[in-house]
């Protein structure tokens, strides 16, 4: 029970370092959201609304190629961070190149549908029509900027420089707070000056991250020389599913639209616009944990590290699960006040239709984290069917079936309703995904899971290790042994396998532990797969690289770094990585 807490800990501890970092991005894109319909419902007009309302299905698609480039580069990043790391260079170089090529046409086609009378598809009403075109406009500069920065987001996210990543979040919510206030009040640009704010803060937000890669700070360098064209279409393959509830939802936007303007009217687009700028601030939790286990689950499965699997599911369903729930009861219970800031004649049907949304919508969340989190395990380890058919349901099938029901008789409570049945509905499929390759009801995380054999090897050829002193670092060697013995492994490399873990637990535990005073634990697993001994140590302590002090020593030296040595002259490889702040050595005897 200790071993399982303690590997538990550490990745719950990764967990919620990572979290407000990947939440803070998503919340202040939402806040700027959030400022902009104030600045359009109460200084512009409720037309205003009604155009970033009808601009919701574009965002959906920008997301969602933005989303494609960042889970795609993610899964390979795994990958590659355990098999070549070399070739994250390229990788990195083409992920640029594809986002920032897709953001220049995607730009270029919306100014295009803008001038040449497209975006009446949209809207064929005026002055609906003419206050939206102005506000693409203002939009298309930044869309550059915001695929592009979201890439080097997610590359220094898994470099471990949360801090500069906050620092320019935040540097872009006050960019755009004060162009508001510049274009809208002071310069009198409407819409159009809407959108440029936003445009300007997401330009603000990618410099200052550039500028992290500019100072030659970055492991990963920009070179088109070295640019990995073959894995563009890999980053597409892997990280499509990730993206394509996000996809749908684009096609789901224009139908759930075309069904409230005929069974409810312009107020329920203003009312749903409304709602849903103010949930977008809360969405980002879930999101956020998306975008986590997305990266702890491309790391563990490029590990074929199925425990670790498992934990960080179980991490998700719980912890993040009653965290998402107590946000959910906060946000129903302040329903009015929310609806307040938009509207303020509760005899207004637009009043009562925001409040039923501020009620309703938020019961989504908690449905959303089972296949939030379940989509990008699917994409990790290559589940393809249920990969795409859950972000389909997800993303489109589930709340257009049932808005089509509901809308026509409950007119905005069938919409929000509509969304939760959807949440429900993949809670489902997820479970008969699970019982079709199980042939049973799944008792456990891993059996709703369902990890593929390929991944890592069962429990059996696997032994795990927690160490939190120096008292249980003797005792090491002796459950190693053991393992081995037991195994029928040979005496050379079961004596071999020991003295090594042995040995690092020590230095870490003497060394690594003293160097703060927090929590810290070493996690050491021993894993027979074919006819190699694979060792592996993890720990949460400061970054310490073993190669640089066996590289330093002389022949024939003898001092403080005589275990360090031993082991690198009867290992066949040691690897050493720092993965998202942890210590990762890799020994193969």
């Amino acid at each position: 029970m200790k071993t399982k807490t303690s590997e538990y800990k550490l990745l719950s501890g990764l967990f919620f370092r990572l979290l407000p970092y990947q939440v803070l991005l998503l919340i202040i894109t939402s806040i700027n959201g959030i400022v902009d319909t104030l600045y359009a419902s109460n200084l512009i007009g409720e037309t205003a609304m009604g155009a970033i309302g009808l601009f919701g299905p574009l965002n959906h698609f920008l997301y969602a190629a933005s989303v494609t480039f960042v889970s795609g580069s993610q899964v390979l990043y795994g990958r590659y961070l355990a098999r070549d790391r070399s070739k994250i260079h390229r990788l990195f170089t083409v992920t640029l190149v594809i986002s920032g090529l897709l953001s220049l046409l995607t730009s270029l086609l919306l100014t295009v549908g803008v001038f040449t009378g497209a975006t009446r598809l949209l809207v064929n009403t005026q002055p609906d029509l003419d206050i939206l075109d102005q506000y693409i406009l203002g939009q298309v500069i930044g869309i550059p900027a915001l695929i592009l920065g979201q890439q080097l987001f997610s590359f220094m996210s898994l470099e471990n420089r949360q801090k500069w990543t906050m620092t320019a979040s935040i540097i872009c919510f006050v960019t755009n707070a004060v162009c508001d206030q510049i274009f809208i009040v002071v310069s009198n640009l409407g819409t159009f000056g809407l959108g440029l704010a936003t445009s300007v803060s997401e330009w603000v937000f990618l410099l200052t991250l550039a500028v992290y890669y500019l100072m030659g700070k970055s492991e990963w360098k920009f070179s088109l020389r070295n640019c990995g064209w073959q894995d563009a279409g890999q980053i597409v393959k892997l990280g499509y599913s990730g993206a394509l509830s996000r996809f749908v939802e684009m096609f789901r936007c224009f139908i759930v639209n075309f069904l409230i303007l005929k069974y409810v009217g312009s107020v329920g687009i203003s009312s749903f616009a409304a709602s849903n700028s103010v949930l977008a601030l809360f969405w980002p939790l879930p999101y956020g944990m998306m975008a986590v286990v997305r990266m702890l689950y491309a790391i563990s499965v490029g590990e074929e590290d199925r425990r670790s699997i498992v934990d960080v599911t179980k991490i998700l369903l719980t912890r993040g699960m009653l965290l998402v729930v107590a946000v959910d009861a906060g946000l129903i219970l302040m329903a009015k006040p929310l609806t307040m800031l938009f509207f303020h004649n509760p005899s207004d049907p637009v009043f009562y239709y925001t409040v039923m949304g501020f009620r309703l919508l938020p019961l989504c969340m908690p449905w959303s984290v089972f296949s939030l989190g379940f989509i990008p395990y699917a994409q990790a380890a290559e589940k393809k069917i249920i990969a795409t058919v859950l972000p389909i349901f997800d993303g489109v099938i589930g709340v257009v079936a049932f808005s089509f029901i509901l809308i026509p008789h409950l007119k905005m409570n069938g919409l929000y309703i509509a969304n939760i049945l959807n949440g429900i509905f993949c809670f489902i499929i997820i479970i008969i995904a699970s019982c079709l390759v199980n042939k049973r009801f799944p008792r456990n995380i891993e059996e709703l899971l369902a990890i593929p054999e390929r991944i890592g090897v069962g429990s059996e050829d696997r032994i795990d290790i927690s160490v939190s002193s120096e008292e249980e670092v003797m005792d090491v060697s002796r459950k190693i042994q053991e393992f081995c013995s037991d195994r029928g492994i040979d005496r050379r490399r079961s004596y071999f396998s020991s003295l090594c873990m042995e040995e690092m637990a020590g230095n870490i535990v003497r060394h690594g532990f003293s160097m703060d005073n927090k929590d810290h634990s070493v996690d050491i697993r021993v894993v027979r797969k074919n006819d190699d001994m694979i060792l592996r140590i993890r720990d949460n302590c400061g970054s310490f690289d073993p190669s640089v002090y066996h590289d330093s020593m002389k022949p024939g030296e003898n001092g403080s770094n005589i275990g360090i040595a031993l082991v690198y002259g009867i290992a066949k490889r040691v690897e050493y990585q720092n993965l998202l702040g942890m210590n990762v050595l890799t020994i193969r005897l």
